[in-house]
């Protein structure tokens, strides 16, 4: 890819990140790329194409996949603290606002699945890893998806409400989110 497509791409990218697929003009994303705005056309079909360039990138994905979660070492609190720091740490709120730019009706169709291959693929890794504890005899049996769903709405809101508005709803940090999710998770509220 030349050096002027990939400025396009980003600037479209940062641009819907910042107002939405709806709100960004090609207008916006010419001055933003400092190119004059037939030269997008010269480069894409039209805004959309760009978009569609631009999440092909793994710049522009946060890459969840098992492989990421190296340290496990078998028990429960620790593990699954790291798991939500994983998470939290590549889903930034720069990529939540994105996420949320790229569900635009007009894009639904073709970002759909690469959005939701983020949460598929943290909840998969979560019930596995609960499978394996119960092999382990470290955890009863139970309904693992349910639990994995438990953990990543927790990780996931967080993140969420972060992007959202910051420090504005509550003053509590990440690692200490974590720390206290997890250890009711774990022990319960009794």
């Amino acid at each position: 890819m030349d050096d002027t497509s990939q400025k396009i791409i980003d600037a479209t990218m940062s641009l819907v990140r910042d107002k939405g697929y709806v709100a960004t003009t090609t207008k916006d994303i010419a001055h933003l790329a400092g190119v004059n705005e037939c030269t997008l056309f010269r480069k894409f079909k039209n805004k959309k194409d760009i978009v569609l360039n631009g999440i092909a990138q793994e710049k522009w994905r946060a890459n969840i996949s098992p492989e990421i979660f190296q340290n496990i070492v078998w028990e429960l609190q620790p593990d699954l603290e790291m798991f939500m720091t994983t998470y939290m740490n590549r889903i930034t709120p720069d990529f939540v606002k994105l996420s949320i730019g790229l569900r635009a009706p007009q894009l639904y169709d073709e970002t759909a699945t690469m959005i939701m291959k983020i949460p598929q693929t943290f909840i998969s890794f979560l019930i596995e890893y609960f499978e394996k504890m119960e092999q382990l005899n470290k955890i009863s049996s139970m309904d693992f998806e349910s639990l994995a769903m438990t953990i990543f709405s927790s990780t996931f809101g967080y993140t969420f409400l972060k992007a959202s508005f910051n420090q504005e709803l509550t003053k509590v940090e990440q690692e200490e989110f974590i720390k206290n999710s997890v250890s009711v998770f774990v022990k319960g509220i009794f």
